[in-house]
């Protein structure tokens, strides 16, 4: 996208000539998998930090698909430029590419701690890895801490990064689970969603969902909550709705008139992904 010109005051380009570029010079793998690759850095539900700016269909927190490559269009976030803007400064090794043709960076001269800030999720030296993203406030702040003490502390820095931060928000629960991977690479993160109890015009309770579990398909969350009150292991429910616009999540819970709303939110976070 860098040598296209595909930058963030530039035009947004399609998709697949940016697949196309890197299927070409760089990845002579499938094009469904640049383009998936492509698609999650632009969805702002997936990266803490998204790296690609998208110009129209790019799937949405309900698992729909994104449009095909030769509808979207994207060019690079301003962010990006920190992780490229020293590549012509000999700050990184190069390395011949699949056919010899051309020379690519064997990793970025990035300014920023990318693989914190955004996460990452998959097998690495034949052992499952996943590091959640975190605040870019926190990390910087940490990295100001090590350069000027080098001795620093888990603990330490600790106190300046207090946890994951999800694109989704939630809410983390035990700090120890948290100070264990800080200090041992192995712990795990509880998760939960944000909701609230309050009043409807006509004086019923409900409950309103704002925020859910990163990585968890809102549509599922909806349909969980629909069968747990069909099955009847949770009483009380008399209407579920998705009331989601402009990026913000809204799923709305109408409760009956004999309903225990708190009850009914603790079995909600413990019957469904919330």
């Amino acid at each position: 996208m860098r040598e296209l010109g595909n930058l963030p005051n530039r035009p947004f380009k399609k998709s697949a000539k940016i697949v196309g570029q890197v299927l070409g010079n760089y990845h002579p793998h499938g094009e469904a998998a640049i383009y998936d690759s492509l698609v999650r850095l632009a969805q702002d539900f997936s990266m803490r930090y998204p790296l690609v700016e998208g110009h129209g269909n790019f799937g949405s927190i309900d698992g729909d698909p994104p449009a095909a490559m030769r509808y979207s269009e994207v060019r690079l976030a301003k962010i990006s430029l920190e992780l490229l803007e020293e590549l012509d400064q000999k700050t990184v090794p190069f390395m011949p590419n699949f056919d010899a043709s051309l020379e690519e960076p064997e990793y970025l001269p990035a300014k920023i701690p990318n693989l914190l800030l955004n996460g990452s999720s998959g097998i690495a030296v034949g052992m499952a890895t996943n590091i959640p993203p975190h605040n870019l406030s926190e990390v910087v702040d940490a990295t100001i801490l090590l350069i000027e003490k080098p001795d620093a502390t888990v603990e330490d820095l600790g106190g300046v990064i207090t946890g994951p931060d999800f694109p989704t928000g939630g809410v983390v629960f035990g700090r120890k689970s948290i100070s264990q991977a800080f200090s041992t690479g192995r712990g795990g993160v509880v998760c939960r969603g944000i909701a609230e109890i309050t009043e409807n015009s006509n004086g019923r309770s409900q409950i309103i969902i704002s925020e859910i579990p990163y990585a968890v398909n809102k549509a599922t969350v909806l349909q969980k909550i629909a069968d747990a009150a069909n099955d009847k292991k949770i009483v009380g429910i008399a209407d579920v709705r998705d009331q989601t616009s402009g990026g913000r999540v809204k799923i709305v819970i109408d409760l009956k008139k004999d309903a225990y709303p708190k009850k009914i939110l603790n079995q909600l976070f413990k019957l469904t992904p919330m």
